[in-house]
């Protein structure tokens, strides 16, 4: 696989999730115009952590064979084109391989399935009706454009899910959710997403979580300049909480330069009221976060290799002290073949309480990769 080919190849997990229609994994029917397809991801890392507790001037190190930053997951698409319409469908199952670390609850046998995407989609000359469950708009290409995306990031030392990537050390996670989105067609390399989103507010019963709706939307712009690929968005949310009459408002952007083998990231996200881990979710308050993340990768033979560095600040309503998350990371990824790849990753994550740093966890990863 040549240079180009292969920095411009985006793996199938990132395609699955960013796509908002029917994928096209392995085909199982195509015939009248109905198709059938399934696509899937698989993906084990074994971790060796050294973590410090500055403060309490302790140590601890933990060795885990667990999930990477993308849970196992298997996908089924449908579509049928009627008339002027293309219909269509996709309901995907995220499957934890740990589940047998739930102690203590009698849960050992649980297989962890979580839903992530259960949507359908109308497709005409008008652009895209989506409707379902699938992931938000806010800060989605901040996440979907992580260079660690099929690797391990952050990785709490006892999650008995995914790993983190860069959630909390350069952008929320723009988790699933209830969901109605328009996407314009793409017009000159420009596309706009505009969806409405059944409101989480963070400490509340469903009842009293907001008196409002959530609005999301997404600008992208792509193209391709004689061989250098120019990606840019901006993303925004505003909602409000029914029960402490907070008003949640964030803005997300990035780019993304590529060329020759080389590729450049630059993201970040400017919040308030809404969570640094799930962007989803409105606070009880208004605390404030922002972040960023910049990332530089080169792609040679069947290598890519990347160096990340992504950070994350947050700030507790009236006061003023402003605590930072951050993680500084490398990762080489080897494709043995077009749906196997092999993966060393090692990160340094650390913590900061606004006057010193309190822990720090540095992280060996080790991993395989399949999908389709």
């Amino acid at each position: 696989m040549n240079n180009k080919k292969l920095w411009r190849s985006v793996p199938l997990a990132l395609a699955v999730a960013l796509s908002n229609s029917a994928m096209a994994g392995i085909s199982l029917y195509d015939q009248d115009g109905t198709t059938f397809s399934v696509d899937g991801y698989f993906n084990a890392f074994y971790t060796y952590q050294d973590s410090e507790d500055k403060v309490a001037d302790t140590n601890t190190k933990t060795s885990r064979v667990r999930m990477g930053f993308l849970p196992n997951y298997i996908g089924f698409n449908v579509g049928k084109t009627v008339g002027d319409l293309t219909v269509g469908g996709r309901s995907s199952f995220w499957v934890s391989i740990n589940d047998s670390n739930q102690d203590g609850d009698g849960t050992k046998t649980d297989s962890m399935i979580d839903v992530r995407q259960f949507y359908a989609t109308v497709d005409g000359d008008f652009g895209q009706v989506l409707f379902g469950k699938d992931f938000g708009l806010y800060g989605r290409s901040n996440i979907f454009g992580d260079e660690l995306l099929m690797g391990v990031g952050f990785a709490p030392a006892t999650t008995s899910n995914t790993t983190f990537g860069n959630i909390t050390t350069g952008y929320p996670y723009a988790n699933p959710a209830a969901q109605i989105t328009y996407r314009t067609p793409v017009m000159s390399g420009f596309q706009v997403a505009v969806g409405v989103l059944d409101p989480n507010t963070t400490g509340s019963t469903a009842a009293d979580d907001s008196n409002t709706a959530r609005f999301e939307t997404e600008a992208t712009y792509t193209a391709d300049y004689d061989g250098v690929a120019v990606k840019a968005w901006i993303g925004g949310a505003v909602g409000d909480s029914v029960t402490s009459g907070v008003d949640a408002k964030g803005i997300s952007y990035g780019a993304r330069i590529a060329a020759a083998g080389f590729a450049l990231t630059a993201s970040g996200f400017d919040q308030e009221g809404i969570s640094s881990v799930f962007a989803s979710n409105t606070l009880a308050d208004s605390a404030e976060s922002d972040g960023y993340l910049v990332q530089g990768s080169y792609a040679f033979n069947a290598n890519r290799v990347v160096l990340s560095y992504g950070q994350t600040e947050n700030t507790a309503a009236g006061s003023s002290v402003t605590t930072q998350d951050s993680l500084t990371g490398a990762a080489l990824f080897h494709n043995i073949n077009d749906n196997l790849t092999l993966v060393a990753e090692y990160t340094v994550h650390k913590t900061d309480n606004g006057t010193i740093d309190t822990t720090e966890t540095d992280t060996v990863a080790l991993g395989a990769v399949l999908s389709w």
